[in-house]
């Protein structure tokens, strides 16, 4: 996308054709007659009325995806032939990514490089990983007695609900599609109503791809209607979610109001990122740092938020990242030049600046940004921030923010390193930086985090799960390990 100028982009976004309707049963379902306005956050405009599911919707699309797995032929094909059918949706994703990237940008404001480059990619490299892992599952058949011949299978759970955010709309319905479809199962999506228009495009082109109709259905609509229809509904077996820790709860009870469906849970973080002053490169440890909390606004479950940082060394890593915050490029996120984009929205915005003012009333000092920027284009803009002199008892210490906003807190040993990185609700990710390689594996045993990053941060494949403990949820997503989440241990026992 670096190739294309400005201009480029925007006459190429300008003649997007942008779905407004439901992908229900392998076709475009217009719904009940509701709409809602989906509003781009990088100029306040609406991009278009879609349509807004109401529990009928809901209902035809789950009664599709019971159909599909029931009756239908995606559970019984050879497992290779639902890989097939995966890889052709990543050729797809390929064939139309500029599209994509576009829509993801005008959604929900991220830089149009970053859409391309990094949502599309990771999505793509999804569906085909899991097109390639399809056709190379197997069952047990562990050791008996002479006269008994025990199997252990893995079958597909059945109709999966997955309901995924806003801030990487594509990436994050792969994680939970792919896995899904590849183990069996068929799937009813619900993409936030901040960034539904890459999802229904996602739903499109799964069924251009060969899927049968009914295997991936996409409803759009607000989590307190739809959402809570997909996780009320008897005929949907698993619920994968990716959201606040809040919404998580709400998800739970749903399930023990229904069919006591499984609930598979990615929720918030507050990461601790640490820095010792033997880090093997105090200037890549800073520049890192703060790529992580700037990179797509800040709005990541994973995002380093809060950087706690050896007191030795804490000014001049300080220093570092402040210098990078103040020269960091804000713009429109359809210019290829602009490195950080707009928030998601106007209230998203308004939210994240409450936070800012709180750090200020509770005493930490600000460093850099704190404020709205670009006001005059109708965008919901803020400039990179950072806080230091942050206590760990304050809300900026504790609570997810969601925004570009670092909060630096020191410390004066490894062992309170560790007291104040574990000191959190959340236990998503961390990041660690020493060149010691007894203290790499010590203190990363002791951090209770799904991931630990030492001397990087963000870093990773399809490889290695990923996921959370504590409320940052359960499961894991990326791997075999999803696979998991989509399949049911039957064991059959026969006697010879």
């Amino acid at each position: 996308m670096r190739a294309l100028a400005h201009d480029d982009l925007l006459r190429r976004a300008e003649d997007l054709d942008l779905p407004d309707r439901h992908h229900i049963d392998g076709r475009d379902e217009p719904g009940g007659g509701t709409t809602f306005a989906v509003v781009s956050p990088r100029d306040g405009q609406v991009l278009g009325e879609v349509a807004d599911a109401r529990p009928a919707e809901v209902d035809l699309a789950v009664a599709a995806a019971r159909r599909a797995f029931d009756s239908g032929p995606w559970p019984r094909l050879a497992p290779a032939d639902r890989g097939r059918i995966l890889l052709r949706v990543a050729e797809l994703l390929e064939e139309r990514r500029e599209q994509l990237a576009l829509t993801i940008t005008l959604e929900m404001g991220k830089p149009i490089t970053d859409a391309y480059e990094i949502e599309l990619r990771a999505a793509i490299n999804t569906f085909r990983w899991y097109g390639q892992l399809a056709g190379k599952l197997t069952d047990e058949s562990p050791h008996t007695s002479p006269d008994a011949l025990a199997l252990v299978t893995r079958e597909p759970a059945g109709v999966v609900g997955a309901v995924v955010p806003w801030n990487f709309p594509l990436t994050l319905a792969s994680w939970k599609v792919a896995p899904a479809l590849a183990a069996g199962c068929t799937v009813v999506l619900k993409p936030s109503e901040n960034s539904p228009l890459s999802a229904l495009l996602l739903g499109r082109i799964a069924t251009e791809a060969g899927l049968p109709p009914g295997v991936l259905n996409v409803v759009t609509g607000d989590g307190p209607v739809a959402g809570r229809a997909i996780g009320l509904h008897p005929d949907v077996d698993v619920l994968a979610f990716t959201g606040s820790t809040a919404v998580g709860r709400h998800f739970l009870r749903y399930s023990a109001d229904s069919n006591l469906k499984r609930v598979w849970l990615e929720l918030g973080g507050k990461s601790p990122n640490i820095i010792l002053p033997d880090a093997p490169d105090l200037e890549k440890a800073a520049a890192t740092a703060a790529w992580g909390i700037f990179f797509n606004q800040g709005e990541m479950c994973t995002a380093p938020s809060r950087l706690l940082v050896h007191s030795a060394v804490a000014e001049r890593v300080t220093e570092a990242i402040v210098a990078r915050a103040r020269e960091l490029r804000v713009g429109d996120p359809l210019d290829p030049a602009t490195e950080m984009g707009a928030m998601v929205g106007a209230s998203h915005l308004d939210r994240v600046l409450g936070h800012i003012g709180t750090g200020v009333e509770e005493g930490a000092r600000l460093r850099a940004g704190g404020e709205r920027a670009l006001a005059g284009t109708g965008g919901s803009f803020l400039r990179p921030t950072v806080f230091d002199h942050v206590h760990p008892g304050t809300r900026l210490a504790r609570e997810e923010i969601f925004g570009p906003v670092l909060a630096v807190l020191t410390f004066d040993d490894v062992e309170e390193a560790v007291r104040l990185a574990n000191a959190t609700e959340y236990g998503l990710a961390a990041g660690l930086w020493t060149s010691d390689l007894s203290t790499a594996h010590r203190v990363s045993r002791a951090l209770k985090a799904g991931t630990v990053w030492v001397n990087c941060y963000e870093e990773g494949d399809l490889t290695v799960p990923f996921g959370g403990v504590k409320q940052s949820g359960n499961g894991r997503d990326k791997s075999a390990h999803a696979i998991e989440k989509y399949t049911d241990l039957k064991t059959t026992w026969i006697q010879l």
